[in-house]
């Protein structure tokens, strides 16, 4: 079963949800899905994403993420490799390595580790590229 992206069909794609892990679950292994799954439980092992990854606020994941799009809201602690963006939220905190060709880290979100940017497939030549390293919370 799948759900459509909200919004998604306007440019022409259209991106589904495959399902989710709610806060409570814990699982441990190898997870691979095809669509957009959204992870606010507990995982230790490897997550294989052809689409759309997303871990919540309440997400602890630990392992491996193979992927096109990462967005992190909650803890992660491993190497990611993603074929195109990998974005941490405000309250995401990654610990690792980035392997990706556009890292975005909202202001309060937290990178502790090593990033490897990689040529993008369908970028050009002259896209510029803009990391943050580590964004502090004002008081």
């Amino acid at each position: 079963m799948a759900w459509k992206w909200p919004g998604s069909s306007t440019n022409g794609s259209s991106e589904e949800w495959t399902g989710f892990n709610d806060p409570g679950l814990t699982m441990e292994g190898t997870l691979q899905v095809t669509g957009t799954f959204r992870v606010d439980g507990n995982v230790k092992g490897n997550i294989i994403s052809e689409q759309t990854l997303i871990l919540g606020e309440n997400a602890k994941v630990e392992g491996q993420i193979e992927g096109n799009r990462v967005v992190i809201a909650g803890r992660y602690d491993g190497v990611i490799f993603a074929k195109g963006r990998v974005e941490i939220q405000a309250k995401g905190v990654v610990t690792g390595e980035v392997h990706s060709p556009c890292l975005v880290i909202d202001p309060g979100g937290i990178f502790d580790g090593r990033c490897h940017m990689l040529a993008s497939s369908d970028s050009s030549s002259t896209a510029s590229v803009t990391i943050p390293i580590r964004a502090l919370s004002q008081v």
